[in-house]
């Protein structure tokens, strides 16, 4: 276990030098998984994503919010075991609309601005995940853990 002070430091240096997430969404019983550009609020407490609302994964988040995202530095090498960090998100999936996210879409288009057009698009939807905890994985075995309080 750990504390947000220690944990902290070491998602926000993740979260700079990553641009993309590995997003999980389920339909009933079977998981499915997506790519995603990604963003996080300073606090660590939102990620914003954005997806066409006629997607797989908006169907699954629509129908069960609960999601984990999976943010990782790994070089695809046989050292990541000892030298690579990743980070699984777990929390709340919701659409924000244009007018409240606002804020959430300036964070992700500072970060992605290639994605201008794309978030544009009537047919984009901002979405919000609420954290609820993080689980950080580094040298192979040391587990970090920070459950977010309300």
């Amino acid at each position: 276990m750990s504390t947000d002070v220690e944990i902290q430091p070491l998602l926000q240096e993740l979260f700079r030098s990553q641009r993309y997430a590995v997003l999980a969404t389920s339909e009933h019983e079977q998981a499915f998984t997506s790519l995603m550009a990604f963003s996080a609020a300073e606090d660590l407490r939102q990620i914003v994503v954005l997806t066409e609302r006629a997607t797989r994964k908006f169907a699954n988040l629509k129908a069960n919010s609960r999601v984990a995202l999976l943010i990782d530095n790994r070089e695809n090498k046989g050292s990541d075991t000892q030298d690579s960090v990743a980070v699984t998100a777990i929390g709340e999936a919701e659409e924000v609309d244009a007018e409240s996210g606002t804020l959430l879409l300036d964070l992700y288009l500072a970060r992605h601005p290639y994605l201008a057009e794309f978030a544009a698009s009537p047919s984009c939807a901002i979405v919000r995940v609420k954290i609820n905890s993080y689980l950080l994985v580094s040298r192979f075995q040391k587990v970090l853990q920070w459950r977010i309080g309300n």
